[in-house]
């Protein structure tokens, strides 16, 4: 959000970052490497666990034998009304709640780590980004240029850093992008900011993520990802529009701006 502090100003961001632990790139990829962590581990816990509960079944499985009075019994043999009493069991127990411990501490750690460096960058202002202003309404999407050009189209280069402000004129929204990994709150009379890097050129859809009356559904918009130079061209020629009012924003380009109909 706006004012957040970038992962560089937090005790947790310089630590992260001193060892290298914060992932960079797009969020696309940034986003991609959490997943992809969190799968691996989590398939390499449950391949333990599983294998752990299945070599026990199978070592205390009753084969209908039963020990003579002088052999020895196995002192980790679970007996039914008894606890055990073998002298391993507690650090056994202390170990795994341990081990337990400081591998998921250190995943929260990290993915906070991670995403206040991914948050943080919006407060991170450079030359080279396309900052569009987000204004979500009943039942629609209006992107505002820096020029003042208003359209119900996103349109913005590829391998550009692009920082949106986001923000609604009636009620809670929410605006994502799927394919590139943006969510962010669109709240009346207030600015939330994100940032997204396309890298690819092509078409992507912008939803509204918050259930905000009877044509959430319909709350749609189109975003066009073009070749810098094209985007250039394009931008080059867009015209500032005139002020709306909330009964009926008008587009910068002619397109109606209701995306979809009144009710679902």
């Amino acid at each position: 959000m706006t004012g957040e502090p970038a992962v560089p100003e937090t005790a947790l961001g310089l630590v992260a970052q001193a060892g290298g632990l914060v992932p960079r790139g797009t969020r696309v990829e940034v986003f991609n490497r959490i997943y992809w962590v969190f799968l691996i581990l989590g398939t390499l816990v449950g391949i333990v666990v599983i294998s752990y509960m299945l070599w026990k079944a199978y070592k205390y499985r009753d084969t209908g034998e039963r020990p003579a009075e002088d052999e020895d019994e196995d002192d980790d043999r679970p007996t039914l009304g008894e606890l055990p009493t073998g002298s391993g069991g507690g650090k056994k127990l202390f170990l795994s709640f341990a081990l337990s411990t400081i591998i998921v501490v250190s995943l929260i750690l990290w993915t906070y780590g991670t995403l206040l460096y991914v948050e943080g960058k919006t407060t991170q202002d450079s030359a080279d980004q396309i900052e569009v202003t987000v204004e979500g309404y009943q039942f629609g999407w209006r992107f505002i240029y820096p020029n003042g050009h208003r359209s119900t189209t996103l349109r913005v280069p590829e391998d550009k850093t692009v920082k949106l402000k986001v923000t609604s004129t009636d009620v809670f929204h929410n605006f994502g992008i799927p394919e590139l990994k943006v969510k962010s709150d669109a709240i009346p009379g207030q600015e939330t900011e994100t940032w997204f890097v396309a890298e690819e050129t092509g078409n992507y859809t912008a939803k509204c993520y918050e259930l905000c009356g009877s044509g959430h559904s319909y709350m749609q918009a189109d975003v066009i990802v073009m070749e810098q130079s094209e985007y250039q061209d394009w931008y080059s020629q867009t015209t500032p529009a005139p002020e709306e009012n909330d009964s009926g924003p008008e587009s910068g380009e002619g397109e109606s701006t209701e995306t979809g109909g009144e009710s679902e």
